[in-house]
């Protein structure tokens, strides 16, 4: 079953609340497209890296993210040349970044 979709800048505002209450510093980088600009996330792993995530929607349509930087992370340089090709492919894209050092961010959905 196909979940309803939340307004891209409904759930940036709840996830910046989520990382408020969890005292983690979430910065919107780059405001999309109010309804439904696709979401970035940038989680900042300090000193372990970066790794950037994308939505998208599992084999049964449930909401999943995809690390678009592979599986190990990466410098600050190759996350912001990845972000820089997704904006030229989709300039309505929101990207949000999160410090998260100590890993306390749950990301909602499976991770593919």
């Amino acid at each position: 079953m196909v979940e309803a979709a939340l307004k891209a800048e409904i759930w940036i505002k709840a996830q910046i609340r989520i990382c408020d209450l969890n005292f983690l510093s979430a910065v919107v980088v780059r405001r999309g497209d109010s309804d439904a600009g696709a979401i970035l996330l940038k989680l900042d792993r300090l000193a372990g890296g970066i790794e950037i995530f994308a939505q998208a929607r599992d084999n049964n349509g449930e909401k999943a993210w995809i690390c678009g930087t592979g599986q190990t992370p990466v410098s600050e340089d190759e996350a912001n040349l990845y972000l820089e090709k997704q904006i030229k492919y989709d300039p309505d894209i929101w990207i949000l970044e999160i410090e998260d050092p100590k890993y306390k961010y749950l990301i909602d959905g499976n991770v593919l």
